[in-house]
């Protein structure tokens, strides 16, 4: 352990000194801190090893701002709206409603206008209220940092645990195994301090840092020993360092900034594909009627406001509303229920679409803590000395190396000895693990022997046998054996002795030779509680898992096993490095376990699946795990998560447990399912009544529909619509994600659109025998049969259309099928109502039911075989 000499003093030198310079600083470059001794470091920063005065940290925290990168902020309102109007559908409406105000149609402007601004509303608050669940979930677990602090100048400098956005340059921080680095710092002290940089550098391995007076200019910054960056993290031993930038000014923040954005979801892709074919439609729509009335009927722009009202008809004016309705409604139900917040709207439906869920074997498949499995000795048999002298090394390990708690498999070995066993020795002294040795050390005298000092050496197999005495066959024989438990799926330690005469003098890792070895503990996970039937509900919902760890391949193998989850052929990271995408594409495809995966590896196997048109999930908690967070299609992650992990993900558990992923896909298929079938509905209807009324308006002297009576239509429509967002659907209808192809989408819609319009074709001969003149009330008559049969037609299409038409066991009558009911019965009873009247409309001949109930009776038929057909053969969008 090495320190900074206490001579260096915090605190202000004058009214102008330099702490208050650089507590006015609120922007700007750090300096060089590489070339810099650590006294220098501290003097430049006006502080020292006793830490800064709570007031002048105050003066620094105005003056340089909160340590918190600037993406982490929270949105705006205008900033939500804004971003809400890009969406494609929203955009093809807001035109609409500009064209329709120019033209005159203040009503029809109004309605689509304000349709819009409920949609944008909707998504902002969504959104919001998912944000502020994020707040309260990292409230929960709130990142501080060890600082030391003094109340006066001449105060003692007191530990406190203070939120990591209040730190400031010169504060004197505490680190730990699991902390988190808060800020870029320079280290003063450091005992066994290891740090993960997977984040900035992509090494999966720790790195070790400790203090170094005289910098070498050799590497990059990263590669700087007495130098630790925000977004690294603690993976072993213990260090004291100061905070040199904070916030904006740090590597990370930098780093955060660099990459592009996440390329688009398959929500995105899908929408925008079949938005994009749509406002071609659109389009084209107005100036085809427009000259084709003025070539065959010679009217001129008087028919501008139907053929506006026809495009409008022809756009899913509600899919905005109901897009977001739905995902809205089953992301507060997933927080209400299983503690899953949604964050990103979009990633609801996204995770509908998950056929492929990637994520570590650690605290998913299994729990965080193994458990003893046996204790071998050299000719592998059980043997309890060998635990016995295990426990004795982690017992006083941990209490004479000063760690904050045992490690999780010095914890497993604890619970296996009984507690007095290792308080029958008197500790000496201890070396605590390091990753470079991979072994710790327990010094104890035993009782009746004077003079003499018994160390217990415990840690990773090979490493222990090459400090033992051993011929080289017995050392091959029990490599071999080593391998062949770990092959097994176990985790061992292997445990030795050796007696050394009492001396003052401290122990080194020199000392660790000449040992005699006792034998092996071979440790195995314990399985997470409710992954077996995680897994079995993936299954059936056909989602393939696939694991992606930096664990030994037979012990992820073992866990799978265990669970029921065949690994196959497990693949190790070196072959990865060696195959082109293409060849890894394949085989990620037969392959269930990757181990020994470092966090390129992790990210590079879901760029591949995803290229290969799968839909990916990942399930990640540590800083190592952002580059694959951010490959996949949805990002999930732990409540418990490192900080910036809860910011990058999509998804946020509240607890590391697949059933709660398992719910999160069943909801977003929901979602999924209800979003599409409003889809197949709305579009097959409106191409049908679009088609029906260009053919039909050419042929009669007269418009077939007002354009008032249109609108009223399409309101009615789409308020019944709005029961998708409700529908309740039978499991069946979970099993498969539902993905918007837009090619296939669109061969469902045109074939439906045309039985439709053939539908309102036929209805149309129903009024021209039903009717025996075209003018007067005729004209009136035909316009309400006409409404009467499109709203009926509309009201079969919502009910034979949508997906999972099957009854939920115990549940009362679906929300869609009441509303296709109001909508019938709104059709047949407005026209001969007081207000039908004032929508150009009166009672239709009575000659006319009749005759519609037998067209509307072939059309049922029709809808039936037709969608029978398209279920067998699979082309259902």
């Amino acid at each position: 352990m090495t320190s900074v000499p206490e001579t260096a003093t915090a605190g202000s030198t004058g009214p102008a000194g330099p702490g208050e310079q650089w507590a006015r600083r609120a922007v700007g470059e750090p300096p060089s801190w590489s070339g810099l001794t650590s006294l220098q470091v501290l003097r430049h920063l006006d502080s020292g090893p006793r830490g800064l005065v709570e007031a002048e940290a105050g003066e620094r925290l105005a003056g340089f701002g909160e340590n918190t990168v600037p993406s982490w902020h929270t949105a705006s309102w205008p900033r939500r709206l804004g971003g809400s109007l890009r969406d494609p559908f929203t955009a093809v409406l807001l035109c609409l409603g500009l064209v329709s105000a120019a033209v005159g149609a203040w009503g029809t402007a109004g309605v689509i206008l304000s349709l819009v601004l409920v949609s944008c509303v909707l998504r902002a608050g969504g959104e919001r209220r998912a944000d502020r669940s994020v707040a309260e979930l990292r409230k929960l677990v709130a990142t501080t940092a060890t600082v030391l602090r003094r109340t006066a100048e001449d105060g003692a400098p007191r530990p406190r645990e203070v939120p990591v956005a209040e730190l400031v340059p010169g504060d004197v921080i505490r680190l730990g195994p699991g902390d988190l680095v808060p800020a870029d710092v320079r280290l003063l002290r450091a005992s066994g301090l290891t740090v993960h940089q997977a984040p900035l550098t992509g090494e999966s391995a720790p790195v070790a840092k400790h203090p170094v007076d005289l910098p070498e200019a050799r590497g990059g910054p990263f590669d700087q020993p007495q130098s630790c960056f925000q977004g690294s993290s603690v993976a072993s031993g213990s260090g004291t360092a100061v905070v040199v930038t904070t916030g904006p000014r740090t590597r990370f923040a930098a780093t955060r900034s660099g990459p592009g954005r996440r390329a688009a979801s398959a929500f995105d892709q899908s929408v925008h594909g079949i938005s994009w074919v749509l406002i071609r439609f659109v389009l084209l729509t107005p100036p085809l009627v427009l000259m084709a009335n003025a070539a065959l009927r010679g009217r001129g722009f008087e028919t501008l406001p139907f053929a506006v009202a026809v495009a409008v008809g022809l756009t899913p004016e509600m899919l905005p509303v109901i897009v977001t309705t739905t995902l809205a409604r089953g992301a507060s139900l997933l927080a209400r229920d299983h503690r899953v917040i949604v964050k990103r709207l979009p990633a609801l439906h996204d995770l509908g679409a998950v056929d492929v869920l990637c994520l570590d074997k650690t605290g998913t498949l299994t729990q965080d803590r193994p458990v003893l499995h046996h204790a071998l000795d050299v000719r592998g048999r059980p043997d309890p000395e060998v635990l016995h002298w295990a426990g004795v090394n982690a017992w006083w390990t941990l209490q004479l190396a000063d760690l904050p708690a045992p490690d999780a498999l010095d914890e497993a070995i604890l619970d296996a000895v009984g507690e007095d066993e290792p308080l029958a020795y008197e500790g000496v002294a201890a070396l605590p693990f390091d990753p470079v040795r991979r072994l710790s050390t327990a010094v104890v005298r035993r009782p009746g022997r004077l003079g003499l000092h018994t160390m217990v050496v415990k840690g990773a197999a090979e490493n222990v046998l090459e400090r033992c005495v051993l011929a080289e066959d017995e050392r091959a024989r029990l490599l071999a054996l080593a391998a062949r438990e770990a092959r097994s799926g176990l985790r061992l330690l292997a445990v030795a002795t050796a007696e050394r005469p009492a001396r003052n003098r401290d122990h080194t890792p020199a000392d660790e030779r000449g040992l005699t070895l006792l034998g092996f503990v071979a440790l195995r996970d314990t399985l997470a509680p409710t992954a077996a039937h995680a897994l079995e509900v993936f299954a059936d919902r056909g989602v393939a898992v696939k694991i992606l760890t930096g664990d030994h391949p037979g012990t992820a193998a073992r866990a799978c096993g265990d669970l029921g989850l065949d690994p196959g052929a497990v693949v190790c990271a070196d072959t990865i490095e060696g195959v082109t995408d293409d060849e890894l594409a394949d085989l990620a495809r037969r392959t269930t376990v990757f181990a020994r995966c470092a966090p390129e590896h992790k990210a590079r196997i879901i760029s591949v699946l995803r290229a290969g048109g799968h839909t990916t999930g990942f399930l990640g908690d540590g800083v190592n795990d952002l580059p694959a967070l951010h490959a996949a299609d949805v990002g999930i992650c732990p409540r418990d998560a490192v900080d910036v992990v809860r910011e990058s993900a999509d998804v946020v558990l509240a607890e590391k447990d697949l059933t709660a992923i398992a719910h999160a896909i069943t909801s977003g298929r929901h979602s999924s399912v209800n979003i599409a079938s409003y889809l197949r509905v709305t579009l097959s209807s409106n191409l049908g009544n679009v088609i029906a009324m260009l053919v039909t308006g050419l042929m009669l002297p007269f418009l077939p529909m007002l354009p008032s009576q249109i609108l009223v239509q399409n309101l009615c429509f789409d308020a019944a619509q709005l029961a998708f967002a409700f529908d309740r659907l039978h499991p069946a209808a979970l099993r498969r994600p539902t993905v918007l192809q837009p090619r296939r989408f669109l061969r469902f819609i045109t074939g439906f659109g045309m039985l439709g319009a053939a539908a309102d074709l036929a209805t149309f001969g129903v009024l021209a025998l039903a009717l025996h003149d075209a003018s007067g009330s005729g004209e009136a008559a035909f316009h309400s049969g006409w409404f009467t049969e499109n709203l009926l037609t509309q009201a079969l299409v919502m009910l034979l259309l949508r997906t999972g038409r099957r009854t939920v066991p115990g549940a009362t009558v679906s929300p869609v099928r009441r509303a296709a009911a109001g909508l019938a019965v709104i059709g047949i009873l407005l026209p001969p109502s007081p207000l039908g009247p004032l929508l150009g409309m009166t009672a239709p001949p009575p000659l006319y039911y009749p005759l519609l109930a037998g067209v509307l009776a072939l059309y049922t038929v029709a809808l039936r075989v037709s969608r029978s057909r398209y279920e067998k053969a699979g082309t259902e969008g």
